[in-house]
């Protein structure tokens, strides 16, 4: 069977706001059904860059592909459509508090869809019970741990079966245990629902841990590219010097990740 194309390419991006130029020529690709990482610290353009993939602002110049259209060609119509390809998991989860775990994960099937009552609430249960949240329903955010935030924020982003799901800093303010138990959910739900991901993040331990492909940005430009293994191993020297910084040994990043 032929293999598909990459779902998102990005060619030659560039973004300015005035005369400050947050992103520079900034080319890459997401593998189909495989996790794309794009790490980089403050301010180096993740949240720009963000944006731009799920076409919720315009690049000054340069494209993005999603399964071969150009978003910044497309009208609101048609982008709204696209749109429907993203599940988003927000990087505190970004659940309501005045709604309980059912309501906050049923939220895209009563904005975008036509379904019944009993159908939103037979759909929801159903995702809660793949991702081990059997029983929650009726619990508030402010009753959950952390990772049951994270894991009820990706059962709404997953209610309308997107074929992409954009992780936003999925592992930040959580203690190193909760973010592997991330970590693993993340490659679970991937093998699970056959979705593509797209990490943005700042934990480096976490991208050597999931990424099979990553991309470090810095000051806006694409320093490093590759797998984890290769970024470790020929990465230029300001790569370098951001693993380095961030207390991962350069040992351990040099096996890499299974495809």
């Amino acid at each position: 069977m032929p293999q598909l194309p990459d779902p998102i390419v990005v060619d030659h991006l560039c973004k300015r706001f005035g005369a400050h130029e947050v992103l520079r020529d900034v080319s890459l690709s997401a593998p189909r059904e495989r996790t794309t990482v794009i790490i980089g610290g403050s301010g180096a353009g993740k949240t720009t860059l963000l944006r731009l993939l799920i076409g919720l602002d315009r690049p000054t110049s340069g494209h993005v592909f999603i399964d071969g259209v150009d978003l910044p060609t497309l009208d609101a119509v048609a982008l709204n459509r696209m749109r429907r390809k993203f599940g988003m998991v927000f990087q505190y989860a970004a659940l309501l508090d005045s709604l309980n775990v059912l309501e906050n994960v049923a939220f895209p099937l009563r904005e975008h869809t036509r379904l019944s009552s009993r159908e939103v609430r037979d759909k929801v249960r159903d995702k809660l019970a793949v991702l081990g949240l059997e029983g929650t329903e009726e619990l508030f955010p402010s009753e959950l741990s952390g990772g049951m935030r994270k894991r009820v924020g990706l059962a709404r982003a997953l209610m309308l079966e997107p074929e992409i799901l954009v992780y936003d800093e999925p592992t930040s303010g959580l203690d190193p245990t909760t973010s592997r138990m991330v970590d693993d959910l993340i490659e679970e739900t991937r093998e699970r629902f056959r979705v593509t991901n797209v990490v943005i993040s700042h934990d480096m331990a976490s991208t050597f841990r999931i990424a099979h492909r990553a991309y470090l940005l810095v000051g806006g430009r694409i320093e490093a590219a590759g797998a984890p293994d290769e970024i470790a191993a020929t990465g230029t020297e300001v790569a370098r010097r951001f693993i380095e910084a961030s207390g991962v040994a350069f040992e351990r990043l040099s096996r890499p990740k299974p495809g």
